[in-house]
Parts: structure tokens; sequence; C-alpha cells
């Protein structure tokens, strides 16, 4: 028996270590792999506030992204194994507390991740016609807790980013509902799909292609679409020296100026659907008139030499009728934990929880983006994971042990409260009735949208 193994233990010999995780995203799951992975003897429970698992990649990943939602397949096999157990459709702070878990868990992990958007301090943000991405990726991922309908009246529409997120958003704007049906993306996101008046979208970035935060892969799939032109002014291909050296030190940021400098020496067609991709425009003010958004002010910035901009003082102003703030995701304040509210992060340290001395909560952890911010990519939060569960599992020999931590306490617990909870089991029911949907039109899928009817799906536990 190994050090951990024997530490993972140390609550009461004679029992597996109790473990719950709040957030059933990937950073929660890929914690579940690793503490099944160890050599520790561990029971496992997730809890997640909506009905269906996998968080970020159900409701954050454009639905035109299969090769990111093979995730899932991946995310399966750990909760297909026998000691890993799903409790869905609970919202932690209102079904459960963290007094709650801590009577039937020697130890809690969150990973609730990131789900609100980072706020933008310029003039106008507040105009109708000014959209959060956040929002309306949940809207054209079906969301069930966002409106079903969605504002795309629009012939010109800005997105301010230039993040993965931003060419997301981008993206399914240029589309057409036509492009995107064969996803699984529900009917009414469709049919406001198919209604959309955008005929040009235009992505601002206030600093040069060497330093967009794009992945080469999502860039390029921009130019996928027969009905969208990619176009990018030459003037915005500028480079000092931090950019080369940039460049010269990742084969990702050249990769990236490359696609962009390609397509800015290249012959505009003639696409009906335009995209632009403007840098060293950096937005100041999101105008209005009579309360809606007519346009964007942007200032003209040039490289210092190290990489980074400064305005140039001059200012262009472009007619807009929409504007998606893309310039960063936000996690919200998770009741019981000390929380950054400037970073979005609960303060810890290698995962472990500190309080406002900074010492560390007893048997309180964190992963993901509540744990470092949300940047990186989905599987960056493998090596959070990895690193959050050995401090737990070196931990384990001070925990003081849960009061009742037999499996079934838990369940009795949310059975007394009435709360209808999904189950693993349930997921399957809900995967194969999304598939039925889907089925008839040839398509993979049709997410189901209404949370009563994924709980009807999914025939959730109940007292």
């Amino acid at each position: 028996m190994t050090d951990q193994s024997r530490a993972a233990q140390s609550p009461a010999q004679s029992r597996p270590l109790r473990v719950a995780i709040i957030g059933a995203g990937p950073a929660g799951i890929y914690a579940a792999d690793a503490l099944m992975k160890s050599d520790a003897e561990v029971s496992i429970d997730l809890f997640e506030r909506m009905p269906a698992p996998f968080g970020l990649i159900r409701y954050g990943v454009a639905p035109d992204h299969p090769r990111i939602k093979g995730i899932i397949t991946a995310l399966h096999k750990v909760l297909d194994k026998e000691h890993v157990r799903l409790l869905g459709n609970i919202d932690y702070g209102t079904d459960i507390t963290l007094d709650d878990m801590r009577r039937f868990y020697d130890a809690v992990i969150f990973s609730t991740g990131a789900n609100a958007d980072r706020a933008l301090e310029i003039p106008g943000v507040d105009l109708e016609g000014s959209y959060g991405a956040a929002d309306f990726v949940s809207w054209y991922d079906g969301h069930p807790d966002v409106p079903r309908s969605w504002p795309l009246d629009a012939e010109k529409v800005a997105v301010l980013g230039v993040g993965n997120v931003a060419l997301d958003v981008a993206r399914v704007l240029a589309k057409t509902g036509d492009e995107l049906l064969p996803t699984e993306i529900p009917a009414n996101v469709y049919e406001g799909l198919k209604a959309n008046k955008a005929v040009e979208v235009h992505v601002f970035g206030r600093r040069g292609p060497a330093q967009a935060k794009f992945t080469p892969l999502e860039l390029r799939e921009l130019d996928h679409s027969p009905t969208i032109e990619v176009i990018v002014d030459p003037e915005d291909i500028d480079y000092d020296a931090g950019s080369e050296a940039a460049r010269r030190n990742s084969k990702i940021v050249d990769m990236v100026a490359n696609t962009i400098q390609d397509w800015a020496i290249r012959d505009v067609g003639n696409r009906p659907h335009k995209l632009f991709l403007h840098f060293f425009e950096s937005p100041t003010e999101i105008l209005g008139k009579d309360g809606k958004v007519v346009g964007l002010r942007t200032e003209r910035t040039e490289l210092d030499g190290t990489g980074n901009v400064r305005g140039t003082g001059k200012f262009k102003e472009w007619e807009i009728g929409a504007v998606y703030r893309a310039v960063g995701y936000l996690s919200q304040n998770v009741s019981d934990l000390p929380f950054d509210d400037q970073a979005g992060t609960v303060p810890n340290e290698a995962g472990r929880v500190l309080d406002d001395e900074g010492n560390h909560v007893a048997a309180t952890y964190v992963t993901g983006w509540i744990k470092r911010g949300p940047v990186g990519l989905i599987g960056h939060t493998k090596g959070d994971a990895n690193e959050t569960v050995a401090c737990l599992l070196d931990d384990s020999e001070s925990f003081t042990g849960a009061p009742e931590p037999e499996e079934s306490s838990i369940i009795d617990f949310l059975e007394s409260k009435s709360i209808p909870f999904t189950t693993w089991q349930g997921w399957y029911r809900l995967d194969a009735h999304e598939r039925s949907l889907g089925e008839p039109e040839g398509r993979e899928r049709i997410k189901v949208v209404e949370r009563e009817d994924m709980l009807r799906a999914s025939e959730p536990h109940k007292a």
C-alpha cells in the first residue's frame, strides 16, 4: 500500500475516502478521473446544477464543433466507473450547502467553472443591442435558463475580442441557419438563425495578429463555410520585435499569424456574408441613438516594440447595429467560499482553498476555471485536476472524517428535501431520447432545451 492510499483511508480505515465534486463539467470529471487513477480507495459523487452532465462541452462549445464535443467520449468512460456517481439537477448553495456536504463527505472539490461575461468598461455597453457573448453562446447551445428567442435583426454586427469564443460567435452569426441545421441545435435556435439578417460581421482586436488568442484550427474554420468571405486589411499586418519573438517561440502563434497574413494578401471573393478581422482597433465607445446600438467608435493603435500597443489618437466610427462583447468569461461567487471578485476565482494554493487570512480551509479544494481563471483550452484542466487531487490525497491524513459517510446518506438527505435529482443512468435515457429526436432528420441528436423536458426524459429520482 502506498503512502497516498494509506493517507486516503485515514478518516476511517474500514471505508473508502468519500469525496464530493461540485460541477460535472470537464474539470470536475477530470478530478474524478485523477482520484480513480490514484492508489487511494475512493467513493465519488459529482453534483451538477443542470439535469445533464458535461458543463462547458454541452453549453459552451459551438454546435458545429463535433471534434471538441468528441471529448465527451473520454468523459463518458470516467462516469461509467463503478465508484463514481452523478447527482444532477442539484443547485449548490440552494439545494445543498457546504455544511451539508461536510456531513456526508471527507473532502469537497469545487469545479464550478465560469459562465458570466467579464465586464467591458466603455460607454454604451448597456444600450439595447449590446450583448455579452456568454449569453449568446448559452442561447445557441440550448441552455434551459436563458430566453428561447434572440434578436438577430442587425445587418452589420461587431464582435469585440480576439479569442476562440469571439470566433465561435462570429462564425455562428455569419453562417446561415441551414448550415447549422445538421448539428444538434434545437428548433428555436434554428428558427432564430434562419431569420438572422446579418450580412457583415466585424471582429475587433486592439492588438495585432501575433497577439491574437485564436487557435489555428478555430481560425481556419472561419474559411470553411461556402457562405462566409473572410477579409483582412493588409494594413493590419504588422509585427514589431516583440511580435516576431512571439512567433519564433510559439508554433501556434506563428500559424495563426501566417493564416491571417495569407487572408490579407488574397483576392476578396463573392461569398454573400462578409466576416472582417480588424486588428489594431481598440473599442472606446458603443454608439447609440434612442437607446439602441447604431455604431462603434474605435481608436487606432500601434505596436510599441514589445508586442504591446499604444493609442495613436486616431478614431474611427463604424456603422454597427449590434455588438457582442467576447472579452472573457468570469466565474461567479461560490456560496460559503472566499472569492476574489477581480480575478473571478476562489483564492487557493495549488487547489487548496485559502481563507481571508491565507490559511488553508480544511478539506476544501478547487479545480478548473474557478481555480485559475477562464484561460487555456479544455485539456488544460487535466493538469489542474492532477495538482488539486495530489494535494487532497496528501492532506487526507488530517481529515476529521464525515459524520455520515455512507453512500446512502446523501440520497436520504436529498429525498428528505424532495429534490428530484438525475443520475448517470438518467443521462443515458436523455441521451437516447435526444438521439431519437434527431434520427428522423438524419441528425445525430436534437438537444432538449426545457428543463422539465430534460427531467421527464431522464426520469429523475424522487422521494
